[in-house]
């Protein structure tokens, strides 16, 4: 059953959203001084504060986790947050193979990921990760793709990811909402126009069933795109 929007109330806002996650984290989430250790070593080496938030990350986990995956690929490694969020959902024979376009990212990402110690199960690539992509072989198959990169190239990336998922795989993009703005047609970012790019496409692509489901919290107001390769 839906909830009603209550006109009433004034609109939330970001503090709100924040509250509202700190108050299921701390139900939901426990303490994990290994993510702990990331985000620390990854603001301390000077990466961007723009990984997922402790819920999306254990919401990719349990995704992947739901479908049995035994191969994950990432577009867009960072310090390795949701890296880790991703290898632990692997058995132990799994892989994950992750893409990162700087090299003192991956530096920082190989620390974290192997201070949690799933590195056995990760193999960070680096360098751009369009060539990268065009580079993997079709054979063997992933069951799951994350992709958390440039927006200009989402749809490109979107496309090798469908040559490389098994059927009955999943794709996830992230930021595909940006605060509205891409459902704002008076927004000419590059980022906002990289998304639009790839909604348009999905419109008569016929190789997967797809939607978008928005999501406010701690990072503000975004969203997900969750598609299923036919």
């Amino acid at each position: 059953m839906a909830i009603v929007p209550n006109k009433a109330l004034p609109p939330t806002t970001v503090v709100d959203w924040d509250r509202s996650d700190n108050y299921h984290n701390s139900h939901l989430l426990q303490k994990d001084q290994a993510l702990e250790f990331t985000v620390q070593n990854s603001e301390a080496n000077g990466l961007p504060d723009i990984a997922v938030s402790p819920a999306q990350g254990k919401f990719l986990s349990l995704l992947a986790k739901s479908i049995g995956a035994k191969r994950i690929l990432e577009v867009g490694t960072l310090g390795g947050y949701s890296s880790i969020h991703l290898a632990r959902a692997l058995p132990d024979d799994g892989k994950l193979v992750t893409l990162e376009l700087k090299e003192h990212h991956a530096k920082i990402a190989t620390e974290n990921i192997t201070k949690a110690g799933v590195v056995s199960k990760v193999n960070v690539i680096i360098g751009p990760a369009l060539a990268s992509l065009q580079k993997m072989a079709s054979e063997p198959k992933f069951d799951f793709v994350f992709i958390d990169a440039d927006a200009t190239n989402l749809l490109n990336y979107f496309t090798e990811s469908k040559r490389l998922v098994r059927k009955g795989g999943v794709i996830v993009v992230d930021n595909v909402v940006q605060n509205g703005c891409v459902g704002n047609p008076a927004d000419t970012s590059e980022r906002a126009a990289g998304v639009r790019k790839l909604i348009s496409a999905l419109k008569d692509d016929d190789e997967v069933e797809a939607t978008t489901i928005g999501t406010a919290g701690e990072k503000g107001y975004d969203g997900f795109l969750y598609a299923i390769r036919k």
